[in-house]
């Protein structure tokens, strides 16, 4: 299957009224997960913006640092991504506990960039779009065609970037068992 890239949606829809947002149950870690993994399929092609616009203007403020910081992170989340594939023991504690995996790549990344200088550069450039992608996925309330286009991605009627950096993560579930599970609550 080809991948397709996701529309870029209304920066109405993206930014809307504060009655669309509200504080996640944190109790219900599954549930929160589901948001944030659903919004970050929806709204992909707003946050590889909003990204690019944050590390093109720290890029041209300190070009050589955001390269190596760049660099480094992809190679460390390549790393990572072999090795819970390769090692048995990496598989379950990325399965088990997919936030602590992705703040280990973090926490690497900024270990091995202060090792060569550009800390901040790394620290503002790279983790801040990520840290606003975070927010706004957690606290952005789903609406009907975002949880519809999530089960067209789910099922496998179409991939996107983020839904296979999503599956290198292991933060999708099977899409029969997800269909599965929705089929019987729309019976309810």
């Amino acid at each position: 299957m080809d991948v397709q890239v996701a529309p870029l949606r209304s920066w109405d829809d993206f930014i809307p009224g504060h009655d669309r947002f509200a504080v996640p149950d944190f109790k219900d870690i599954s549930k929160w997960n589901n948001r944030v993994v659903s919004n970050f399929l929806y709204y992909q092609t707003n946050y590889l913006v909003v990204a690019a616009t944050v590390i093109s203007i720290v890029g041209f403020l300190n070009p050589l640092s955001m390269i190596l910081g760049a660099a480094v992170v992809v190679l460390v989340f390549l790393a990572f991504v072999w090795a819970s594939h390769n090692k048995d023991f990496i598989r379950k504690f990325k399965k088990h506990y997919p936030f602590a995996f992705v703040i280990a790549i973090i926490l690497l990344s900024y270990f091995l960039i202060s090792f060569f200088g550009g800390v901040m550069v790394f620290m503002f450039g790279i983790t801040f779009p990520l840290f606003l992608m975070f927010v706004h996925a957690s606290l952005r309330l789903r609406n009907i065609k975002n949880k519809l286009e999530n089960k067209m991605e789910d099922i496998g009627l179409k991939k996107t970037p983020m839904g296979i950096i999503l599956d290198l993560l292991e933060q999708q579930e099977e899409g029969f068992t997800k269909l599965a599970d929705y089929l019987a609550k729309a019976k309810e």
